[in-house]
């Protein structure tokens, strides 16, 4: 891989997305990244929604491609998702959307549960999963018996804003997780942030999207993947090779899953011992890493808020050799 050190980082051809397998540079997906990145080339440097001291070797590989200053200036979080005491806010409101499940109706749900016992699972609002493998899902949650917030999407085939069908899951299933609290479907929109900030919380079975990636590390929440497309597949392995906070359960919509791998993966995630225990630690460390990396207190700036100083230096530098 072009910039990346060929012993630090090992990247499986059945790893990649299909169109990264189908790209010759010439296909339409090739032609459209060119466009996009190419001008780059040509910039003062790249500003990148991350945090330096989770993405060294990344961080490193863009400077030895461009050869231009990067500059980390993540998470672009909510103030209030990054600073103790204040979790307690409404953090989110989507004004003309349909809210599968309110901020308020949430809290109340989560505070039910104990700490660190919830599943929340959700793959964005532009990925799903197949029929089959919702099924399975469905049924390796039942298994586990570990309660769960699960934003459900229509599966592949069907229209992503189209109504819920009650075949997609097994018989019941709804109902008798809604019984005793066992676990919440939402069909709509779910306060992902809230969720991710309540204390009974435990893990994340996310698609990797970056922007979901960080919102979980900044609670120090360990990540249960399953890469849907674009870089998520390169994020789950920097999660689980570089800062050992992710298992994959599975990656893409053709891959064929048992309730068993659920049930296991799971259990391995939330158990409060062996790797489980060890993810959410190293998960915490990176909760404080990013935390840091945005603090700003006398003296003290963190390297998010040293790459924002440095970049505008960099403008203001810029304009007055141009004037």
């Amino acid at each position: 891989m072009p910039g990346f050190d060929e012993n630090s980082c090992i990247f499986n051809v059945s790893q990649l997305h299909p169109f990264m397998k189908l790209a010759d540079g010439n296909d339409s997906w090739s032609k459209v990244l060119k466009s996009m990145l190419s001008p780059s080339l040509d910039s003062l440097g790249w500003l990148c929604n991350s945090v330096e001291e989770i993405e060294v070797i990344g961080i490193k590989a863009i400077k030895n491609l461009t050869k231009l200053p990067v500059w980390c200036i993540g998470p672009l979080l909510p103030q209030c998702m990054i600073k103790k005491g204040e979790k307690d806010q409404i953090l989110e409101s989507r004004i003309g959307k349909n809210h599968g499940l309110s901020p308020e109706k949430c809290i109340e749900w989560l505070n039910k549960h104990p700490k660190n016992s919830v599943l929340y699972i959700s793959f964005g609002s532009q990925n799903t999963i197949s029929t089959s493998q919702m099924m399975a899902l469905a049924l390796g949650l039942e298994d586990s018996e570990k309660p769960f917030i699960w934003v459900v999407r229509p599966p592949i085939g069907f229209d992503l804003k189209g109504e819920f069908k009650s075949e997609w899951l097994p018989q019941g299933f709804q109902e008798r997780m809604e019984k005793g609290n066992k676990g919440l479907i939402v069909k709509s929109w779910a306060p992902q942030l809230q969720i991710l900030c309540h204390d009974s919380t435990g893990a994340f079975l996310t698609h990797c999207g970056w922007n979901s990636v960080l919102e979980s590390l900044s609670q120090g929440m360990p990540i249960i993947s399953w890469p849907l497309a674009g870089e998520q597949a390169f994020n789950s392995k920097i999660l689980m090779e570089e800062i050992g906070v992710c298992i994959e359960l599975t990656k893409g919509v053709e891959s064929v899953i048992e309730k068993e791998d659920v049930r296991n993966v799971i259990d391995i995630v939330l158990s409060t011992s062996g790797k489980g225990k060890e993810m959410k630690e190293n998960a915490n460390e990176i909760g404080i890493s990013i935390r840091e990396a945005v603090k700003e207190e006398g003296k003290f700036k963190g390297s998010s808020v040293k790459a924002m100083d440095d970049f505008i230096s960099t403008l203001l530098c810029t304009r007055n050799l141009s004037s």
